[in-house]
């Protein structure tokens, strides 16, 4: 058996995939001029030669991208093209990662959460989460077996018609399951589902990700295979439709936004505070108690969090661009494309924070009445917390956490940063001021192993009213400020979308010294990441995907289409740019 045989690599000619799926050309892309390119350390003569042979060469061939094409490859990630040895942890990853999958009646369906058999206890770690086979997902396409990923997203469609039930409350037709779980009985010889819509999940909170990053997943076969066929089928148009009906209904909300509770996401914990606590604190405590005053430091993830805004912006182009012309799919792209206007709008104008839009909130008078008012959302410039201000970098800037009346959780979240980048939610500017953000603030934000989920953590005894005393939120670990390597496939798509591989790579690098030597672990601790999360799972399959969708697209960027979308220029808002960019 030779050796691409022997870790399951398969060899796959190159073709070319559709381009009329969506407006994304990836060679229009990196042919426009770069904005303030003088400024940016990434293009300079000195940092340009630190890229490997293998990430020049693939920024050669970009120029003849064409959506969703596959070069042949004998390794992962047409390392065999580029002319030089893949790194030793390559085989190893994918080792790891083939044994993670699950067979449903003989063929594979998804790949398990984590392979630990050191753990004692395996919880839900044994089930094949929405969310976490997205990376296996890209994995497997970017190695040319995308059959896997077919029947993942058939066996999801299929449970999406499952009654769903909360106690004796029934769930919205849409909703996805955030995981489920194969049981073989060998007796019976037969394989039976078991699905998880929330009802199992801790907190009983069902997952608002999972329906759009099966949409994206879907765009994303597409692409990669040019297999129009799945997409168009009625079960994947209906599929698309539920869940997009689920958050197009109308209601007694004034934003676009998507409200949503605690644990509907990645983070999937209480990180917030109560309302009353805030109003209460700021007016019956002295303004010198810096430790009650704190609480209204962070609204959290209920309300309308960055994740899942930028995953809800992104499921819409995509839904946009595969949702069929007839009857039903025309009323609902008609609902779509006006939702996107208005939600690109807001996100951009309310969400974003720059040096200049900070100066701004810090000046904003209160109580203001009527639609003349600056302060749209009646935020108390004194609830900024002090850390904001030494963060912000003079250029960059970044989406918050968090945007509802009377009030900010001025975080940075990963994940919703990336993919306002990938989605193009962020414009080519503030794609641009993000990625300075992140360089100017690199211990901060990827440390020693990258990357920060979330930043800052929060501590002492707003730590116990913002999460409750969760024992797994501490400081710095888990969601609450801890680095998760998953992270990574997204950082290095954002990077190579916005001209900047050699950030990628320095990140990779430092993955690379660290992960397989710790068993491929779920999250890392400390301000730095420094150490093996205390409850981290090892052998955790996206911390394995993550990585090798990493490799493959920094070594292919190619991939990156699939993953990606274009600048809608009709979406465009005329915001005038903040000074940030420019000084």
């Amino acid at each position: 058996m030779d050796g691409a045989k022997e870790f399951g690599l398969k060899n796959v000619s190159s073709h070319c995939s559709i381009s009329e799926m969506d407006d994304y050309d990836l060679s229009r892309l990196l042919d426009k001029p770069r904005l303030n390119i003088e400024r940016q350390r990434s293009f300079d003569e000195r940092s340009m030669s630190e890229l490997s042979v293998g990430i020049a060469r693939g920024l050669e061939h970009l120029d003849v991208y064409s959506p969703g094409g596959r070069s042949g490859l004998d390794t992962p990630a047409s390392s065999a093209r580029n002319s030089f040895e893949p790194h030793p942890m390559v085989n190893e990853a994918w080792e790891a990662l083939r044994r993670s999958l699950v067979y449903f009646r003989g063929q594979p369906v998804g790949t398990i959460a984590a392979y630990d058999h050191a753990s004692e206890e395996v919880l839900n770690y044994d089930q094949v989460f929405v969310r976490d086979f997205v990376p296996s997902a890209l994995a497997f396409l970017m190695n040319g077996e995308p059959d896997i990923v077919k029947n993942f997203l058939l066996k999801t469609l299929h449970l999406q018609g499952w009654e769903k039930r909360i106690d004796r409350f029934k769930l919205g037709e849409g909703a996805m399951p955030a995981s489920f779980k194969v049981l073989h009985d060998p007796v019976r010889k037969s394989d039976t589902l078991i699905a998880d819509f929330g009802e199992s999940a801790i907190g009983r909170v069902a997952p608002v990700d999972s329906g759009f990053w099966w949409i994206i997943l879907l765009r994303a076969y597409t692409k990669s295979t040019g297999d129009l066929s799945l997409a168009e089928t009625p079960e994947c148009q209906k599929g698309m439709r539920l869940i997009l009906t689920l958050c197009l209904s109308e209601g007694f909300d004034t934003f676009p936004t998507l409200l949503c509770a605690d644990g509907c996401s990645m983070i999937d914990r209480r990180m917030r505070f109560q309302v009353f606590l805030m109003v209460w604190s700021a007016k019956k405590i002295e303004r010198k108690d810096k430790r009650v005053m704190g609480f209204a430091k962070y609204q959290g993830i209920y309300g309308y969090p960055i994740e899942i805004q930028a995953l809800f912006f992104m499921a819409l182009r995509c839904a946009l661009a595969m949702l069929k012309q007839d009857a039903e799919g025309k009323e609902c792209i008609e609902r779509i494309v006006k939702r996107l206007h208005a939600l690109s709008y807001h996100m951009r104008s309310y969400f974003w924070l720059d040096f200049q839009q900070l100066n701004d909130i810090y000046r904003y008078k209160t109580e203001e009445y009527s639609h003349t008012a600056v302060n749209k959302f009646n935020v108390i410039p004194d609830s900024i917390p002090d850390w904001v201000f030494d963060f912000m970098p003079t250029r960059g800037g970044y989406f918050i956490g968090n945007v509802s009346p009377a009030r900010m959780d001025f975080r940075w979240f990963a994940l919703g940063n990336c993919v306002a980048i990938l989605s193009s939610l962020a414009t080519p500017e503030q794609s641009m001021a993000i990625m300075d953000l992140l360089e100017s603030r690199w211990e901060e934000l990827v440390g020693e192993m990258p990357l920060k989920i979330s930043y800052p953590a929060i501590e002492n005894h707003e730590w116990r009213i913002v999460t409750g005393c969760d024992p797994k939120n501490t400081r710095w670990s888990y969601h609450n400020g801890g680095s998760w390597p998953v992270l990574l496939w997204l950082l290095t798509a954002a990077c190579i979308k916005t001209g900047r591989p050699q950030i990628a790579r320095r990140a990779i690098d430092l993955a690379e010294s660290r992960l397989l030597k710790d068993g491929w672990p779920e999250y890392y601790d400390g301000k730095l990441g420094r150490f093996v999360g205390k409850q981290a799972r090892k052998y955790q399959t996206w911390s394995i995907a993550g990585y090798l969708v990493a490799k493959m697209m920094l070594e292919d960027p190619s991939h990156l289409g699939m993953i990606s979308l274009e600048e809608d220029k009709q979406m465009k808002p005329l915001i005038r740019r903040s000074s940030s960019w420019t000084c």
